[in-house]
């Protein structure tokens, strides 16, 4: 918070954009989990496979993202939330974190964060589960009578 001249509260603006330490290693701290379930699933006996084309989607989504944005500014027409997301679903949620952190984009978008992280979220569910052999799948399964 700021004084204008009267002497009144006034929201400042953030700071500018930008990746900052912490959230490098917040992502990197994300990524233990996925990149450790990759590498131990090895799919089809080649990881530069699997790592290219996770990187690649994650290079899209970060594209998509700064296209977004600058059609924003521009007020142009804009990328679909829904064409995000399915980006970010499809793998590309690393590249997404960082452009919303470098750009200032969809930061402050509740709605929009909140599927953001319920795609992150089932991204370490889903590499924890797998690491631990699928266990927490199958406890759930047996609480359900599956």
């Amino acid at each position: 918070m700021g004084d204008d001249s009267s002497r009144r509260q006034v929201k400042t603006q953030a700071g500018p954009p930008g990746l900052r330490l912490w959230q490098v290693f917040f992502l990197a701290l994300l990524l233990v989990g996925p990149v450790v379930a990759l590498i131990r699933l090895d799919a089809f006996g080649e990881p530069l496979l699997v790592v290219a084309t996770v990187f690649g989607i994650t290079l899209v989504a970060f594209v998509a993202q700064w296209i977004d944005k600058r059609r924003a500014e521009a007020e142009h027409w804009r990328v679909p939330e829904k064409a995000l997301h399915l980006l970010e679903l499809l793998g590309g949620w690393p590249g997404a974190f960082l452009a919303q952190r470098i750009f200032r984009h969809k930061t402050a978008k509740l709605s929009y964060q909140f599927v953001f992280w319920l795609i992150v979220a089932a991204y370490e569910y889903a590499a924890v589960d797998f690491l631990l052999g699928w266990k927490i799948a199958a406890h759930a399964r047996r609480l359900l009578g599956f």
